[in-house]
């Protein structure tokens, strides 16, 4: 696993800057297009171009079991997992929707279902029939989380060789809340219950069982709770660490990436753990209405571009912000400056 640490470069702050400027010169009161000036200038450094575009995106939904599934965490049965792969494939999920909105690559991959879907439009990269109950073991070996980061490494290279200048990851998996509230919570040293959400759509009482189940996870296996990859193993899902590898490897190659909601942002923030540079490539879709993601987007110094009150999943929260970094692009480069526009500056 050492191409996790390999380096990752900066964006270049000379193509920062001169965005800056840019945006100096345009034909409005500095800092009026807010964030949307950042987004341009920053998309400017990570491609190199004085005129930043988003053509094409690659959205890659990642898709696994979870052995904490049958501790009764989500008020969805386990089978739906495949059950959506199967709907992504159709083309039938929100995500799919959002994605021939934007007119962007779309793939589902199956990082660890519990019996494999027989569909041609299904990638199988397995790194097992779903993760262990991580309230009685460690939810994967050390070879299976191997497997699992570099399938998200595999979905990032198909991205780059469909060109792609933008990659979304999505996720699907029953009970994986579960599993990304005790990464949130493990990573950031809280207590589960600061973390630990409704899901699928729990009742107050069945998210408080939720917690407690965590928390006495987390004591239980304290003593591995050591590093990031350690958590990762611990406590993770094939999913959540193909997403976390994508991640990875979309910053060591230069490709600037769209993160989702609550799930994806704790994959987020494993990869900034791991390799600290990954977060300058990284853009934030929405905040979700997850209870944990706000607490994890503080981590990462995150500035959502969306509050939606969203908790899909899916990468769908990502998919719908895709047109304001093309706005930010078009506005960047396309508006006037004051000397072209023969406009008076201040």
């Amino acid at each position: 696993m050492n191409w996790i640490y390999e380096p990752i470069a900066a964006p270049a702050a000379d193509y920062y800057l001169q965005a800056q400027q840019r945006q100096q010169q345009l034909t409005k009161p500095p800092g009026s297009l807010g964030v949307l000036e950042d987004c341009a200038a920053r998309l400017a450094a990570m491609q190199r171009r004085a005129a930043p575009s988003i053509d094409r995106i690659h959205i890659s939904v990642f898709a696994a079991d979870h052995g904490v599934a049958a501790e009764g965490v989500s008020a969805f049965p386990q089978a739906v997992t495949a059950e959506m792969v199967k709907n992504f494939a159709a083309g039938g999920a929100a995500v799919n929707v959002l994605a021939r909105q934007i007119g962007a690559d779309f793939e589902v991959v199956d990082t660890g279902l519990l019996q494999p879907v027989a569909l041609p439009n299904v990638i199988a990269d397995r790194a097992g029939a779903g993760t262990a109950n991580f309230v009685d073991s460690p939810a994967m070996t050390a070879a299976q989380l191997e497997f699992a980061l570099a399938a998200g490494r595999r979905a990032l290279t198909r991205a780059l060789n469909n060109r792609a200048q933008l990659f979304v990851g999505g996720e699907m998996g029953i009970a994986n809340t579960t599993s990304a509230s005790a990464l949130a919570a493990a990573c950031l040293g809280l207590p589960a219950a600061e973390i630990t959400g409704a899901g699928t759509g729990l009742l107050p009482e069945q998210i408080d069982r939720k917690a407690a189940l965590i928390e006495a996870a987390l004591q239980r296996h304290r003593p591995l709770l050591d590093t990031p990859l350690a958590i990762l193993q611990t406590l993770g899902g094939f999913e959540i660490a193909a997403l976390t590898g994508a991640y990875i490897a979309a910053a060591q190659q230069g490709l600037p990436v769209l993160v989702d909601g609550f799930i994806s942002s704790v994959a987020a923030l494993l990869a900034a753990q791991l390799n600290s540079n990954c977060s300058a490539w990284f853009f934030f879709g929405h905040c979700s209405a997850e209870k944990g993601h706000a607490r994890v987007l503080q981590a990462l110094q995150a500035r959502p571009l969306l509050t939606m009150d969203m908790r899909l999943g899916e990468g769908s929260g990502a998919a719908l912000a895709v047109p304001i970094l093309r706005m930010a692009c078009r506005l960047h480069n396309e508006m006037a400056t004051f000397a072209e526009a023969g406009v008076s500056a201040g």
